[in-house]
């Protein structure tokens, strides 16, 4: 596709998410033809756009509370822009688990603050 034929669908599809013409169509049970007519400003069903998010892995979920967590590579990315591994994510979950008095009083701490500093950073 020339440069001034690009639209946003396709720009969208190609290289936000990374998706071939029959990748697409494969994943959002269309045809080709379907896909190509997005890529010439035809409008992306939004469920269609979903997918596509997802299976670029922008997106884990379309709730509010998951905003800002992605996956990349094997990797969860955070909102602050750092990449844990399950292995991490687990060590976390054991660490809370634990549950000892002092253990729990400091995990508050940290969350409050993290809630505080989030809020400065938006």
């Amino acid at each position: 596709m020339k440069y001034h034929e690009m639209t946003k669908n396709y720009f969208f599809r190609e290289f936000e998410c990374g998706l071939s013409i029959e990748e697409t169509a494969k994943l959002c049970f269309k045809s080709v033809r379907t896909v190509k007519d997005w890529d010439k400003g035809k409008v992306i069903p939004k469920e269609c756009r979903r997918l596509m998010r997802k299976q670029c892995r922008l997106e884990l979920s379309h709730e509010e509370e998951w905003r800002g967590f992605r996956m990349n590579n094997k990797r969860l990315e955070l909102p602050t822009g750092r990449c844990v591994s399950p292995q991490e994510i687990l060590a976390g979950i054991g660490l809370l688990e634990i549950g000892s008095e002092l253990e729990l009083k400091t995990s508050l701490k940290i969350l409050k603050y993290a809630r505080a500093i989030a809020k400065l950073i938006k």
